[in-house]
């Protein structure tokens, strides 16, 4: 029967928030392989370092929040006119391929991903259990199984290892050594993932090419990304693959949405509310899976073979009063070679002494279990809670947009059915389902820009029919 571990809870230790991070390791670069589809080239590993660097990301998401800033003053003072380009046929391309590469790459990175995830993530229903699981999750480097892990310890400002033999290479875990996540495709995937969120950029400018104003929530979303990103791959934080996983499942629904909608291809309502609803989902579930890391612990079975030498002779074992004449005999045999000589050590008749016929090797198991947090260093811990940090004002406009809507509607509907009647909880249920709805619609406008990115025009213009005079005709929009 299999030796399985168990989870627990723990308060992190306070130790763990320091900052800057203390000791943090370089960032691991990607093995070179043979390009494919998957791999189409190899990232230098000056240029991975490189590109980790803090001021990369802070230099760059200054200057876009910066010019973004400059750009809404600039259209607030021409009454948000559309710039000329806007208007022309190559804008409209750029934008349609700009959505089509944004989709394209989305669904490469998540297949990527996905495969590098199956053969990263062990069974709950294998021989490890669900702490085989865990352990998979939580810990990036080193052979797969609990307690083959290799972690960075800041104390000693080294990677080390329970298990004997880890595959450490001049001081870094082995980059050949496969069955985690960041050598089975994380550090690959991850780290373009990371400058794919400088390129994302643009979606805020085509916007405003068409006269329109950027949000605040807009920029520091576009920020924010950059930054938790780049935590996430510098110190190699394990819960960063759900960042790059899901976003790229949804961003390749999103864009390719964007794409059919430039086309004037209709979607389905519930099409769209689900990609928003999953939009949002992302946001709210990301930090508490992130958040989760910090308060795991869990022990992990370590099997440590002991191996010892046995002497193994032809005689049995002499009785304990034999013992002091043969101690005597000896001595006075090495007293007569002394003065003699080897021949007149010789005695005549004498037995010689019976030497043993060979030694064996005899080894042992023992199965010893280690506890071990799931987060163990500062770097790793600064970048969990960055994320939550940049989350938590997306969180937090959601539940604003949701409480103002629920309130708004449960109202209206209190006037329409009388004061006197109750509403039931099916009634409530369908006024939380819209108020939800309204407030994914809500942060995906503010966030992402709504259908204007695409198309040029805004929410309202797309989802309500245009006006009817009493005769039923349209009326034509201004």
């Amino acid at each position: 029967m299999a030796n399985l571990g168990q989870l627990f809870r723990i308060l992190p230790d306070s130790s763990l928030f320091g900052f800057p991070p203390a000791n943090a390791p370089a960032p691991i670069p990607p093995l070179a392989v043979p390009t494919s589809i998957m791999r189409p080239f190899n990232i230098p590993d000056h240029i991975f370092v490189a590109a980790l660097d803090y001021t990369v990301p802070l230099t760059i998401a200054t200057l876009y929040a910066v010019t973004i800033k400059s750009l809404n003053v600039y259209n607030k003072s021409h009454n948000k006119k559309p710039w000329a380009i806007s208007k022309t046929r190559p804008f409209f391309v750029f934008v349609v391929l700009h959505n089509i590469f944004l989709a394209v790459y989305s669904a490469w990175t998540f297949w990527g991903m996905l495969g590098g995830m199956r053969r990263s993530i062990l069974n709950p229903m294998g021989p490890d259990g669900l702490v085989g699981t865990v352990d998979s999750f939580c810990r990036l480097h080193g052979s797969s199984g609990p307690g083959n892990s290799i972690y960075y310890d800041d104390a000693s400002s080294s990677f080390i290892s329970a298990a004997g033999g880890a595959p450490i290479v001049d001081g870094f875990p082995s980059r050949t050594e496969m069955g985690r996540m960041w050598n089975e495709g994380l550090a690959y995937y991850g780290w373009i993932f990371y400058l794919s969120k400088f390129y994302e950029v643009l979606d805020t400018f085509i916007i405003l090419a068409k006269g329109k104003l950027s949000s605040t929530l807009q920029t520091y979303h576009h920020a924010g990304a950059m930054l938790s990103m780049w935590a996430g791959m510098r110190y190699m934080s394990a819960p960063i693959w759900m960042f790059v996983l899901v976003n790229s499942f949804i961003h390749a629904l999103m864009y390719f949405y964007y794409t059919l909608t430039a086309f004037s291809i209709r979607v389905p309502t519930p099409v769209k509310r689900t990609l928003t609803s999953m939009q949002i989902t992302q946001f709210l579930v990301g930090a508490s899976y992130a958040m989760v890391h910090s308060f795991v612990a869990y022990t992990a079975p370590l099997t440590v073979t002991r191996t010892n030498s046995v002497v193994v002779g032809d005689e049995p074992a002499a009785p304990l009063d034999s013992i002091i004449p043969t101690v005597a005999a000896n001595a006075i045999e090495s007293l007569k070679m002394y003065i003699f000589g080897a021949a007149g050590a010789a005695t005549p008749g004498a037995e010689p002494v019976a030497e043993p016929s060979h030694v064996e090797m005899m080894g042992s198991t023992e199965t010893r279990y280690i506890s071990q947090p799931c987060i163990a260093t500062t770097g790793e811990t600064f970048a969990i809670w960055l994320n939550v940090v940049y989350l938590a004002p997306l969180t937090y406009l959601f539940v604003s947009f949701f409480i103002a809507s629920y309130v708004k509607r449960s109202n209206a509907a209190t006037k329409i059915g009388g004061k006197k009647a109750t509403p039931s909880v099916n009634d409530n249920v369908a006024l939380a389902e819209k108020a939800g709805w309204d407030a994914a619609k809500g942060i995906e406008k503010e966030v992402y820009g709504g259908e204007s990115m695409i198309n040029g025009s805004s929410d309202e213009n797309t989802s309500s029919p245009p006006p009817k005079k009493a005769n039923g005709k349209a009326r034509r929009r201004a």
